[in-house]
Formats: structure tokens, C-alpha cells, sequence
């Protein structure tokens, strides 16, 4: 028994390294993981793990956006998963201040309700929060000749169920 807790406190210590062969984060990924992950913890619902499976595919969402439609905004309708999209101009934003912009829609959520407040949106917030969704992927594509970039996370499974809470 003492052999054992020893062997787990021993595991609790030291830094969680990666599987052999699985490759660390890139410093994106976790900057995306700790924006979410930490909005998240504030309202006690378990963390995010990354997926590059969704993060490739948001790439490929982001890259159609830069070459195809100038940094437009595209009409994302997959139901598969969750996504949240930011468009910026003049500047191209850290992941972690993207995730901050979207979190910062919290001050216009009523729990109570499940609403959001007259004239004000919710559901980027509303999505970075829902408790059901596990994985996170993301990726951002900058225009340069426009001066915008576009941000995508995609979620799974999707959240902002309609008459659902998102926690």
C-alpha cells in the first residue's frame, strides 16, 4: 500500500510527457487550450483536449477563407461539430487573445435564463463553455494584402443546443 502511494505521488510530481512517438503541442495549440480551458474551469466544467483532427480541418476552413473569399467570413453550417470564428483587421491576434475576445461575452450570459441580454451575443461564449464538448482544434490564416486574419475552433461534439445550458 505505502508502495504504491509513493508510486503515485512519484506520478503526480513529475511533468506529464508526452506518449513516444505523439509530438508535443504547438505553443498555439496550448495558448488555445488555456484560454478555453481556463474559462472553463471558472464555471467547474472539465478541460478541453486538443485535436488535430479538428484543428486540420479548421486549417483547411481558414486557408479556403484566405484564398477564395479574401479573409471572408464563410457560412460554417457543419453540424458534426462546434465552431467559433473571429475576423480581425489591422492586427493579427495571439489564440489566447482570441479566446479572451470570446470569453469576454460571459458579462452578457444570464445563467439563469440561458439567455443572452437584450441587444448583446453570447454564444462564442456560450460555446467555449458547454460542458458535453471534449476536443478542441483551431487554426487562424492571416490576409495580408487585406490587412484581416480569420480565426476557427472547431468543437466536439458541438454545443449551443437550443434550450440546453451550456454548463
Amino acid at each position: 500500500m505505502a508502495y504504491a502511494l509513493l508510486i503515485l505521488i512519484m506520478a503526480l510530481a513529475i511533468p506529464h510527457i508526452p506518449a513516444q512517438g505523439a509530438a508535443p503541442l504547438p505553443t498555439a495549440a496550448k495558448e488555445y487550450l488555456q484560454g478555453h480551458n481556463q474559462a472553463r474551469a471558472a464555471v467547474r466544467v472539465s478541460p478541453l483536449k486538443w485535436s488535430e483532427g479538428l484543428a486540420n480541418a479548421a486549417s483547411r476552413v481558414v486557408r479556403y477563407q484566405r484564398n477564395k473569399m479574401r479573409c471572408g467570413l464563410a457560412s460554417l453550417t457543419n453540424r458534426n461539430y462546434g465552431w467559433n470564428q473571429l475576423w480581425t483587421s489591422g492586427k493579427t491576434l495571439t489564440p489566447r487573445m482570441v479566446v479572451d475576445t470570446w470569453v469576454k461575452e460571459k458579462q452578457y450570459y444570464n445563467y439563469a435564463n440561458n439567455m443572452c441580454l437584450p441587444n448583446h451575443t453570447c454564444r462564442v461564449y456560450t460555446q467555449v463553455v458547454w460542458r458535453k464538448s471534449l476536443e478542441l482544434g483551431c487554426a487562424q490564416a492571416r490576409c495580408v494584402k487585406e490587412g484581416t486574419s480569420i480565426t476557427i475552433c472547431f468543437y466536439n461534439p458541438p454545443g449551443n443546443i437550443v434550450g440546453k445550458k451550456p454548463y
